[in-house]
């Protein structure tokens, strides 16, 4: 764990907890609103969220070059994290410009 000083992995760790709170939340919303398109933001949020994970266990096993694969995967979950991102959004952005229901 000498990798990162202690302020960082505060920083790491708390940056992936609340992730999670904020796919939660984000959930519970869609769940309140009976809105489909916000609960697919949330399950478009956990690629970002393995993509995090990768990083903080690559740095927590001092980036130990037998573990470089968890930095071409979190690389392939960010990419694929920014692509679903970017779907959830158009999704949510058709159902309240075009007017179409994506409601139950």
């Amino acid at each position: 764990m000498h990798a990162l000083s202690i302020p960082t992995w505060i920083i790491h760790i708390s940056s992936v907890a609340e992730w999670v709170v904020a796919i939660w939340l984000i959930w519970t919303y869609g769940d309140v609103t009976q809105n489909r398109s916000w609960r697919a933001l949330s399950l478009a949020m956990l690629p970002a969220l393995v993509s995090a994970m990768c990083a903080c266990t690559w740095h927590f096993f001092d980036n130990a070059p037998s573990l470089e694969w968890l930095v071409t995967l979190q690389a392939a979950t960010t990419a694929a994290g920014n692509c679903t991102l970017c779907a959830a959004a158009w999704w949510i952005w058709r159902s309240r410009n075009q007017g179409i229901s994506d409601d139950k």
